[in-house]
């Protein structure tokens, strides 16, 4: 796994502008608890939201195969390659885990 700052591409941009609206209805949502209102309508928000980090998952992982795995594949050097295939099955996983 590398540390490397990654640069800010289209993908990151949007997925970035998706996840900074989800902080915003976060907030509202924080606000319509405390202010007690119905709570179907607090659902519904809390389904806006994660409707948008799971776009912006979407990008961040599409970004990721289409330049960092891609770019391991095309490496050289084996190791890398491993790395990168290895950190995928292992994000698989966890993402067919989450209910």
């Amino acid at each position: 796994m590398t540390n490397e700052p990654i640069a800010m591409n289209p993908e990151r941009k949007q997925a970035l502008t998706h996840l900074k609206t989800a902080r915003g209805q976060l907030d509202g949502i924080i606000r319509m608890v405390e202010q007690g209102r119905y709570c179907v309508d607090i659902a519904h928000q809390i389904m806006a939201s994660q409707a948008l980090l799971k776009k912006a998952q979407k990008l961040i992982l599409m970004q990721h195969l289409s330049h960092c795995v891609a770019s391991a594949v095309e490496n050289e050097d084996p190791n890398e390659r491993s790395e990168k295939l290895n950190e995928m099955k292992d994000l698989i996983r966890q993402l067919m885990e989450v209910k």
